[in-house]
């Protein structure tokens, strides 16, 4: 296991150790472990997508939100401020 997922309505996972493209990233859902594969490099305790995050949508962590998609995110790529508008940039609870 090399991520964890806090809550089951989250769409992403902190990972626990510097991730490469090409990795896989696995994780406990409940009593289920889960993979996907990382598609680009996500750096240690940074975030990875588990689910698709299409563009303008919520993206949860804590089953809360803590940003909106600035484009398609897919899963197994990174996740960070160059593709999420924080809550404090932009009204986020519609």
């Amino acid at each position: 296991m090399n991520a964890l997922l806090i809550n089951p309505a989250d769409n992403v996972v902190v990972v626990t150790e510097a991730i490469q493209p090409g990795d896989t990233v696995t994780y406990r859902d409940g009593d289920e472990m889960k993979s996907i594969q990382a598609t680009q490099a996500v750096p240690i305790y940074h975030k990875i997508a588990i689910r698709e995050i299409p563009w303008d949508s919520r993206v949860l962590k804590y089953a809360h939100q803590i940003g909106v998609a600035q484009q398609d995110i897919h899963v197994g790529e990174y996740v960070h401020c160059h593709n999420v508008q924080s809550p404090s940039d932009k009204e986020v609870y519609r």
